[in-house]
């Protein structure tokens, strides 16, 4: 762990109380709020017979109509529902006009919801009841401005890969190669991560370049590495401002026009800097942005054994989030896999230390001092995502302290000068996104206090929620995937906000009154595990949680049967109680047995014994360790013996390593042989990672499964261990 000193926390103190002082209206109105909630909570009754009164004047919109028949409730949600599948039909990628059309009737709808849920549905029959109902209103009614200001934003989104064709083309004809440092900050990787790294960058296509390794561990093992590897090595006597300081202290050290940042585990493939230096070539812009995207598989997507079918979690903030902020000029720099201007970040005196997340805020500042951001949505680069359940809940938590950390430093997005409107509400968004926990708690929490304490948090009738709260969720369900390009489906949604959400809500609480009194934690790399890990203290209070909740089913089913009450909570507990089995399910980290990553390639080659036996065949999968081939004749099993050493020659590749026979197993057209790759030089090293990690086009995205196929995943991942 590397935490700041205590000098660091004082100087990042100092802004705390100017926060304060500049922000005393907004505290006003937040008291002010709570009053005007206490009063009406107060005042009770009288104050439910005004809003509803309110309501009627506002006419047939908010008015339920009467059919004879009660099923004619959903027939206006069946015509919408067939407008945006007829939108969707004939735009099946969202374009500017489809967007427009799917997102005005989402507002429409989430303007009517707002009037009705404001109007007739807050319960203020007494004081307990009134304070519980304002509660559950005040949670839904962030989660839904978060979702119209996301909204409003995802109407525009930029696609910049024809102008990065048009702008790479003067790089590849070698009329604009600027010189450019490739730094790769690093604290305690392992070498052969960062061996990887380096490689990797060293392939890139692009000869006016350097690359530094920036050690803050100063180890002797790194620096033995930097020299074998032929790059060079930084380190300095101190680890003040953690990453950032590091960064900072690189770019004193260095002089290229342009800095490419990659962390310690990303690999960018070779025409990284063939695509992204062009859009250099405009003055104002500052910084190029590129996806994150990882080789090894999302760690609760692999828990719940869906990594094979379900994106990434990252996948929805590079293909759906950055690009409508890239259009809004309020790109988020997340990093690494990004090029930033030297001149440009000089003159504004290095990268931001204040915060943990120094890239946020350090792009705020281009963006506030009127430079470019842009974002290439190319995947150019992959990393290592969190390899453990623990290490993904603690790298969320420091993301979100490092967020909320920006509400009390000088880069301050909402009130740094030089913003305009459109990229403040790019920032606002982010910042409340973290806050959206907080609903999934209280979410959570409803149905057990209308159970157990029989607390009505929401007055509505049947027809009501047939003919408003219906219509309002379900249409956002099922354009929800559609909008975000295929990246993410509503149902995991719920389940990856649910899994880390009580450590979320304790850090943002904790972040607010102690902002800066935790330092700087790197994410651990290259664990590897032999066996499955139930993370038992770490997923206590999801089991509490799910106890209380199927306890409140089982009541709920019982007071149905002897007709004393309704049905509405016996729903939501039946859908809590399924996502948080589901959610369990993730605490349970699956085995990770090799620290190198196997890829599905179907690569023809040749194995050889000696002069005189040469076999063909083809790979099923290729690691740096090893590979896995398959062999079409079932009489060749007697050829091959544990043990035996072989060469691999890859056909397409030039290139050849000597390999030993670890196991042998027949199948039904064949055998397959895994094989482990022994004494690897640097030079076949180097063509390994090239291969598997540098190629162009190496990462494809990978489209989220329907709602209801995803539903039937996951209902089966319910039963793995049975």
């Amino acid at each position: 762990m590397l935490q700041s000193s205590t000098s660091e926390t004082k100087q990042r103190n100092a802004w705390y109380p100017a926060w304060l002082r500049y922000r005393f209206w907004a505290g006003m109105l937040v008291t002010g709020g709570l009053l005007a909630a206490i009063a009406i909570v107060w005042w009770g009754r009288e104050s439910q017979e005004i809003l509803r009164a309110l309501g009627q004047s506002l006419g047939f919109w908010l008015k339920v109509p009467y059919f004879s028949q009660p099923l004619l409730l959903f027939f206006p949600t069946l015509i919408l529902w067939l407008i945006v599948q007829g939108v969707m039909g004939i735009s099946p990628q969202p374009q500017t006009w489809s967007r427009g059309v799917i997102i005005g009737i989402l507002l429409a709808l989430a303007l009517r919801y707002v009037l009705w849920r404001s109007l007739f549905t807050l319960n203020l029959a007494s004081f307990r009841d009134g304070t519980v109902s304002l509660v559950l209103y005040a949670v839904e009614m962030l989660l839904i401005f978060t979702n119209i200001i996301q909204l409003y934003l995802a109407i525009n989104s930029k696609d910049r890969r024809q102008e990065a064709d048009a702008l790479s083309a003067w790089v590849k004809a070698g009329l604009y190669t600027p010189n450019v440092d490739i730094l790769i900050p690093t604290y305690n990787e392992p070498d052969f991560i960062l061996r990887r790294t380096v490689i990797g960058c060293q392939a890139v296509d692009y000869g006016n370049k350097e690359i530094y390794l920036l050690d803050d561990t100063c180890r002797p093992e790194i620096a033995e590495l930097a020299q074998k590897l032929g790059c060079h090595y930084l380190t300095r006597p101190d680890n003040r401002h953690a990453k950032s300081g590091n960064l900072n202290h690189a770019l004193s050290k260095t002089k290229g026009d342009l800095i490419a940042v990659f962390d310690a585990d990303f690999v960018p493939t070779s025409n990284f800097l063939e695509r992204t230096v062009g859009f250099f070539q405009r003055e104002k812009v500052a910084l190029v942005q590129t996806p994150q995207s990882f080789y090894n598989r999302d760690i609760i997507a692999k828990n719940l054994g869906l990594a094979q079918g379900v994106p990434a979690e990252e996948e929805f903030f590079y293909r759906y989030v950055q690009p409508y902020k890239d259009a809004s000029r309020g790109l988020i720099c997340a990093g690494t896999s990004f090029l930033i201007r030297r001149s440009v970040l000089q003159a504004l005196g290095g990268f931001v230390t204040e915060s943990i997340c120094e890239d946020y805020f350090t792009g705020v500042r281009l963006a506030a001092q009127g430079y470019e951001a842009v974002y290439l949505n190319e995947k150019l680069s992959a990393g290592l995502a969190a390899e453990s359940i623990s290490a993904y809940i603690s790298q969320r938590m420091r993301w979100a302290r490092g967020t909320l950390q920006g509400l009390f430093i000088e880069a301050n997005p909402l009130t740094i000068p030089g913003l305009n409107m459109q990229q403040r509400l790019c920032y606002l968004e982010s910042f409340l996104s973290w806050f959206n926990n907080i609903p999934r708690l209280v979410f959570l929490l409803m149905p057990l206090l209308h159970i157990f304490f029989r607390i009505v948090s929401m007055e509505a009738t049947v027809a009501e929620v047939a003919y408003i709260f219906f219509p309002f969720y379900w249409l956002q369900i099922s354009v929800f995937s559609w909008l975000n390009r295929r990246s993410r489906s509503a149902i995991i949604t719920d389940i990856y906000i649910l899994i880390p959400c009580f450590y979320l809500v304790f850090t943002l609480v904790h972040a607010l009154i102690f902002p800066f009194s935790r330092g700087f934690k790197v994410t651990p790399k290259g664990t590897v595990r032999n066996q499955f890990k139930f993370n038992f203290w770490l997923a206590l209070p999801t089991t509490i949680a799910l106890v209380t909740t199927l306890i409140s089913v089982l009541v709920n089913l019982n007071l149905i049967m002897s007709g004393s009450f309704g049905y509405l909570s016996l729903i939501w507990g039946i859908y809590n109680l399924f996502v948080i089995s589901v959610a369990l399910q993730a605490f349970c980290d699956a085995p990770n047995t090799d620290q190198d990553e196997w890829f599905n390639r179907q690569d023809l080659i040749q194995l050889s014994k000696g002069d005189r036996h040469r076999y063909r065949a083809q790979t099923v999968q290729v690691s740096e360790g090893g590979a896995k081939v398959a062999l079409r004749d079932t009489l060749m099993t007697s050829e091959f013996k544990p043990g035996e050493c072989l060469e691999l020659s890859f056909t397409a590749e030039s290139l050849t390593v000597t390999a030993q026979v670890k196991t042998i197993r027949a199948i039904a057209n064949g055998i397959n042989l895994e094989l482990e790759f022994t004494s690897l030089g640097l030079g076949e090293q180097r063509r390994l990672i090239e291969m598997l990690y540098c190629q162009p086009g190496q990462w494809p995205e990978t489209r989220s499964p329907g709602e209801l196929q995803l539903l039937w995943l996951l209902s089966q991942s319910l039963f793995r261990f049975s």
